[in-house]
């Protein structure tokens, strides 16, 4: 009997153990899945976070992979007073397979060096990131960022250097304590000399802003110039006097052809600016701007012209049987508003693509990490940073790029006046 009754109670007793055992085994079950979820949520949380102002890996890798006219119409479901231009085309399987690997692996398969950079810390920690390609846009080639030589750098004299208009670094503040730059002179305005005067390819324009002035042109590094328009081939492309703020004349002039009121300025910061350093570009540019938009209201459009430091098989394209120099739109990610302006050179690339493929490279973001991260951009929406053909390119190839590019801009102008309602 004795014997009974001790087995009950093992019995009972080996239950009991079980069901806490299974309770306990339930309760950490639920534990761990508790706190997997709530770390889902803080992950998702920043990773919303982050996008809000930094293009993630899924955004970089699908406008890598797709055509400007598909990504074109991605931003005007986002955007719907964004129209665009081209049409949209199918993607295909190496565009689909490229995108996933890039989302799943954050390894772009057009570029090999992204196999170890997430091994080597900070090596892809805010990286460029291309927003939209251009007709045979080689991913693997990007402006270049080249300071120039030591001895040029605060020198006033016979240029500032090979810099290809991107940046120097995060413009830490100018030296001495001092916010804004002095000028103290202005040098004269250099007389645009081409040596074949291209065909424009625009004629005259039915609409006028009368005395108003639309667009404003400037120039952070305005003696970069061309080897083949030097005397001195091997040393700087730079010039005080033959350089890439020719081109920002010849398209001021071209827009005003077509009627859209245009000024320019050709400021020579390192004659204007004392003790001028090539370091602090885009603040002494930065100045410029907030002086032309605080004594004009009118100003719509703003673009910083440059000159990139690629070699010429990757800044020039034949259209037609004729050479122009391509172009390069970056856009600036350390402005909170960048979206606005990536929409902007969007609109102005599409055009070009659309009537003349292959004469835009595409558009660049960049980072503090890769450059001046900013350009000024956050001055206003309707603001982006053009690299115009490189070193080895003419200033004949650069004018037929300046001539098409006037064209596009004032097309865009006049469309956006007629979607306000202005005549």
């Amino acid at each position: 009997m004795k014997k009974t009754i001790m087995l009950f109670d093992l019995t009972r007793g080996s239950k009991r153990i079980r069901e806490l055992l299974v309770t306990g085994k339930t309760f950490v079950v639920l534990s761990i899945c508790s706190m997997l979820f709530f770390v889902a949520i803080g992950i998702a949380g920043m990773a919303h976070q982050h996008s809000l102002s930094a293009p993630v890996s899924s955004m970089t890798g699908f406008a890598a992979s797709v055509s400007s006219g598909f990504f074109g119409d991605m931003l005007e479901m986002e955007m719907p007073q964004f129209h665009s231009s081209k049409s949209a085309e199918e993607l295909s399987g190496t565009q689909i397979s490229s995108f996933l690997v890039r989302l799943m692996t954050d390894v772009n398969p057009s570029d090999p060096r992204s196999l170890i950079a997430g091994e080597i810390p900070g090596m892809s920690a805010d990286e460029s990131f291309l927003i939209a390609k251009g007709v045979g846009t080689d991913l693997n080639v990007w402006p270049e960022d080249n300071a120039p030589s030591q001895g040029d750098s605060n020198s006033n004299g016979n240029g500032n250097g090979i810099g290809n208009g991107n940046g120097n670094g995060n413009d830490p503040g100018l030296p001495g304590g001092v916010d804004e730059p002095t000028e103290t002179t202005t040098p004269p305005t250099p007389t645009p000399t081409p040596t074949e005067t291209p065909t424009p390819d625009n004629s005259g324009s039915q609409h006028t802003t009368g005395k108003d002035k639309v667009v404003f042109i400037y120039h952070s590094h305005s003696r970069e110039s061309w080897y083949p328009e030097l005397t001195d081939k091997n040393g700087d492309a730079n010039s005080a006097t033959k350089n890439i703020t020719l081109v920002g004349a010849r398209l001021a002039s071209k827009l005003e052809d077509l009627g859209v009121g245009t000024t320019h300025s050709d400021t020579d910061y390192p004659t204007a600016i004392k003790d001028y350093d090539w370091n602090y570009s885009y603040k002494y540019s930065k100045k410029t701007v907030q002086e032309a938009l605080a004594s004009n209201k009118k100003l719509k459009f703003l673009f910083d012209i440059h000159r990139d430091s690629g070699r010429r098989k990757t800044t020039t394209v034949d259209i037609g049987g004729k050479s122009y120099a391509q172009v390069y739109f970056i856009i600036g990610h350390k402005n909170p508003d960048w979206k606005k302006n990536a929409e902007f050179a969007t609109q102005i690339h599409n055009a070009l693509e659309k009537e003349y493929p292959g004469i835009s490279r595409g558009i660049l973001g960049k980072t503090t990490a890769t450059g001046n991260g900013e350009y000024n951009q956050s001055l206003a929406n309707d603001s982006v940073l053009i690299e115009i053909g490189g070193v080895d390119n003419t200033l004949t190839e650069s004018y037929r790029t300046a001539d098409v590019l006037a064209k596009i801009i004032a097309d865009i102008y006049w469309d956006a006046e007629k979607v306000s309602g202005v005549k």
